[in-house]
């Protein structure tokens, strides 16, 4: 299925329209195209751990928004079918992060996406993840 920044557009507003998660995080989608997309987020206060700094799920949830929203602005309804996260630095209430998924392989129905975390001072994680399509149906025709 050839994928267009129309279907992308339109992928990313009715999943975000529909994203109960991702308000209540306080995400936002600033860009999204075929294969890609960009998420931002400020940390909440109550978004920290025992530690004080950003729990790493929320960081988890961040990268895997931005791969939800990358990998079916292709088209179709494709969901995470495994992911993995390297948390390098940790990130503190009031940062703003922006979590950047890119397609780093597609074929058939999978796809493989890389999702870099950045937060003021730099890299905050990195997150590997793949998908897989289970439906031709996307979000917009639903």
């Amino acid at each position: 299925m050839g994928a267009s920044q129309e279907i992308a557009d339109a992928a990313a507003a009715a999943m975000f329209a529909e994203d109960r998660n991702a308000h209540a995080m306080g995400m936002i989608v600033s860009a999204v195209a075929p294969g890609s997309a960009t998420v931002e987020m400020t940390v909440l206060e109550s978004m920290a751990n025992g530690l004080d700094v950003c729990h790493g799920g929320v960081v988890f949830a961040l990268a895997d928004t931005a791969m939800a929203f990358a990998s079916n602005a292709r088209g179709g309804t494709n969901l995470a079918s495994n992911a993995s996260i390297e948390w390098l630095a940790p990130a503190g209430g009031g940062d703003r992060l922006v979590a950047e998924a890119s397609e780093t392989h597609h074929q058939g129905r999978t796809g493989v996406y890389g999702v870099v975390v950045s937060g003021p001072d730099g890299v905050v994680a990195v997150f590997h993840g793949k998908t897989k399509r289970i439906s031709d149906e996307g979000p917009a025709s639903r």
